[in-house]
């Protein structure tokens, strides 16, 4: 029996990978330096899984950014618009494509960016046109196999497939279908496969994830036709080909006739497809499976008992030579170590497993599942007991919020009158002009910002002086917004650290690691919290600075909460109820938040849900349930107010075509979406489907160090305009300012609203 994990985590221990990103991009370090601190966190991940006992290591998971870019770069898939960039400056280029770039010599926007399947990361989006040409520009895959050769690990090196990196990508002009460009992909992946085999490379892991969706009779035609070429050009390699976060559905039988090695099971998401699979007539018994048991996006510990089931029924028809034990995908959604942890509460801390935990846990299901001693039993007693301790446990439940979610009312779920109706009362109520102009929520976090946070949660100065810090800083960006003519304010989140995090930490239910990081997207890191049990709010959570904000001027400022969809998608959430039920909880929370805020003088309310669309179930037939208890999670939180109090919900980064009619029943009085990535390309969905309410469609990329231009923001309000009734558009960024620096984002800020008069004095113009 083998033990493989599918990937790594690769930011490191304490995220040495985001601060040595983030220095080099503010040349603070050179290259040299960058390289030196990848190179130890590849060696640490590599030594670790050996002496943990894992059989095949997994290289090529590790990178810079994202494993997408990576692969753009590894097929020399890259836009005309870089170039300019010089491609011997490997990492200027690469960066470019990630981030954007600007300076005297060169503009040039970011890559597009969006979810990760259903999970909280973020991959950049390949761009293809009719007549992409592919070639092997970035040997990144051959380097690292080589560089952990030379330690002694032969490793699996993991690629993403061909199928799947075009499914992912978007074609940018239009007449042709990505997947027509298979057949020039394919000779670029015989260069590596063939380079790989000269190193004498055993196994190779090829991602194929798009065979968790729902495909197309094309799809899975260019799925078998591709793995037969392979099989056929390189007899003697090896291919794992894996598949997660649910099963192959419909898609079973062509990846059962595949000519593969082995073939990767998610039995976290999908346990029953084993039984599919076990008495399938195209399952070949000579096909080795491998037992995706450890999950590998949350940190609940495995059930060994439960595991050891599937591992035995498993057994019945396969040799154990014949089977993987692994995790159900890459550790790259779960944090590092456990161990590192001092401060959860050892109750809580032995039902959770990090990512070394993890491996862990798939070398003891090895041995339980195979020796005859007993010297393993202990570690089954140990799970068996935690297991049963965490079912046991008096912190988990809550009769109070049970009792509340037992009698929730339809009518909770519903604002009093229509939104044509509350919009007249909300035009009457705030006296908005046309364009009206916001941000997103936060402000640039400086580096003084995050050491006053810091330094009065270590007690190191009193509640009264980060009191005053915070009120002054909130002032100062009151007084520049309301300078530079900004509409509706925000008081910019300066007490916050993430907009989970800092929401967990004041209800109950939830607790906190120090460094239980995962990488979000680039050098963007974010700490879930633990969603333990049921959920309730003991006290107001932002009434104190959104009504201090408020009293400093007249302009309407906007409270701004997180909602119960996203602190759900975003948290490590507890597996042992339905996650609708949690999600209710969480709703109520926020409901009461959201009353407290409107009493307090609060006119406009924003409940941030960026996740709602990462929520759903990866295959098409299961979406309409969550949708239903989603969206009624989102209303409850917001119905409580009156016609007059303006309700506004965010996304960012998602597709939302397929789901438009479901946002339109969130029954927002305002949307604000991102789409300057994607040159308002999102908008169509809101076209299409005559969305009623009104919208801000994001006018700059808050993702990129560059700052948009006022023509490049009036073009993009013009691309609006042309598709949506000019009374209903607000002008914004397309996403939260935490990250940015104040110089750029006073600038952007500057343009935005300028753009924004001047189309309005245009508008009034032509009245």
């Amino acid at each position: 029996m083998k033990t493989t994990i599918l990937g790594h985590p690769r930011i490191g221990r304490k995220r040495e990978l985001k601060k040595a990103c983030e220095a080099f991009w503010a040349h603070n370090i050179n290259e040299n330096t960058l390289q030196e601190t990848a190179s130890s966190i590849k060696k640490q991940n590599w030594l670790q899984q050996k002496s943990l006992g894992v059989n095949y290591i997994p290289s090529n998971d590790f990178s810079f950014y994202d494993q997408i870019l990576d692969a753009c770069l590894t097929f020399g898939c890259i836009p005309k618009r870089y170039e300019n960039i010089n491609k011997d400056n490997f990492l200027e280029l690469y960066f470019a494509m990630a981030r954007g770039l600007q300076n005297k010599h060169i503009d040039v926007t970011a890559m597009e960016m969006t979810k990760w399947f259903d999970t909280n990361y973020h991959y950049i989006v390949p761009e293809f046109e009719e007549n992409q040409q592919f070639e092997f520009f970035s040997k990144k895959i051959i380097d690292e196999y080589q560089e952990a050769l030379k330690l002694g690990i032969k490793t699996k090196p993991v690629l993403i497939g061909p199928v799947s990196f075009l499914l992912l990508g978007k074609e940018k002009e239009s007449g042709f279908h990505r997947l027509e460009l298979l057949e020039r992909l394919l000779p670029v992946y015989f260069d590596i496969l063939t380079e790989l085999t000269a190193l004498d490379v055993e196994y190779i892991q090829i991602d194929e994830p798009c065979l968790a969706l729902n495909l197309s009779n094309q799809a899975r035609e260019a799925i078998s036709s591709t793995y037969i070429a392979i099989a056929e050009r390189f007899p003697k390699l090896k291919i794992f080909l894996a598949n997660y976060f649910d099963c192959y559905g419909e898609n079973l039988e062509t990846a059962l006739q595949l000519p593969v090695d082995t073939l990767h099971l998610d039995l976290v998401r999908c346990p029953l497809q084993l039984d599919d699979i076990l008495a399938s007539k195209h399952f070949n018994p000579h096909v080795n499976l491998s037992l995706g048991l450890i999950d590998g996006r949350n940190i609940w510990k495995n059930d060994f008992e439960a595991s050891l089931k599937l591992i035995e029924k498993a057994s019945k028809k396969l040799p154990s030579e014949n089977l993987w034990i692994s995790t159900s995908s890459s550790l790259l959604h779960t944090p590092y170590d456990l161990d590192l942890e001092t401060n959860i509460d050892s109750e809580i801390k032995q039902w959770l497993a990090f990512s070394k935990q993890k491996i862990e846990e798939v070398i003891a299901l090895k041995h339980l599942s195979s020796e005859e001693n007993n010297s393993y039993l202990y570690l089954f007693e140990e799970n068996k007991l935690a297991n049963l301790n965490r079912k046991k446990s008096k912190l988990i439940n809550n009769e109070t919020v049970k009792s509340r979610i037992e009698n929730l009312k339809v009518s909770d779920a519903h604002r009093k009158n229509r939104f044509p109706i509350r919009q007249a009362k909300q035009k009457e109520a705030l006296k908005l002009p046309l364009f009206t102009t916001t941000t997103i929520g936060s402000f640039p976090q400086t580096k003084e910002v995050r050491s006053w946070r810091l330094k009065h949660k270590r007690g190191l100065i009193s509640d009264e002086v980060y009191n005053k810090l915070i009120a002054k800083e909130i002032e100062s960006s009151i007084r520049f917004q309301e300078n530079i003519g900004l509409d509706v304010l925000v008081h910019g989140e300066f007490e916050r650290n993430d907009m989970v995090e800092y929401f967990g930490e004041k209800l109950n239910g939830f607790v906190f690691s120090n460094f239980g990081w995962v990488q979000s997207y680039g050098s963007r890191c974010v700490k879930p919290p633990i969603l333990f049990g049921d959920v309730s709010r003991p006290e107001a959570m932002t009434v104190k600075w959104s009504k201090y904000a408020q009293s400093l001027t007249d302009i309407p400022v906007k409270g701004m909460l997180t909602g119960p969809v996203t602190i759900l998608q975003w948290s490590f959430v507890r597996n042992d109820q339905p996650r609708s039920t949690t999600c209710n909880q969480i709703a109520l929370a926020i409901r009461d938040e959201v009353i407290d805020l409107e009493n307090n003088g609060l006119k406009i309310i924003q409940i941030d849900e960026p996740a709602i669309r990462e929520g759903l179930p990866i295959r098409r037939e299961d979406w309409k349930a969550y949708l239903d208890w989603a969206v009624k999670a989102f209303r409850i939180s917001a119905s409580g107010v009156k016609d007059e109090t303006q309700i506004h919900t965010h996304m960012c980064y998602s597709e939302f075509n397929d789901i438009i009619s479901n946002i339109a029943d969130m029954d927002a009085d305002v949307i604000t979406i991102e789409t300057s990535r994607s040159e308002m390309e999102l908008l169509d969905a809101f076209v299409n489907f005559k969305y009623p309410n009104e919208i801000g469609p994001g006018v700059y990329d808050i993702h990129s160090p560059r700052v948009p231009s006022l023509e490049e923001i009036e073009h993009l309000i013009n691309k609006a305009k042309s598709v949506l009734p000019k009374e209903h558009i607000w002008v914004n960024p397309d996403c939260g300012l935490k990250t940015r620096d104040w110089p750029e984002t006073k600038t952007a800020l500057k343009n935005l609203v300028l753009a924004a008069k001047k189309l309005r004095e245009n508008a009034l113009e032509l009245v």
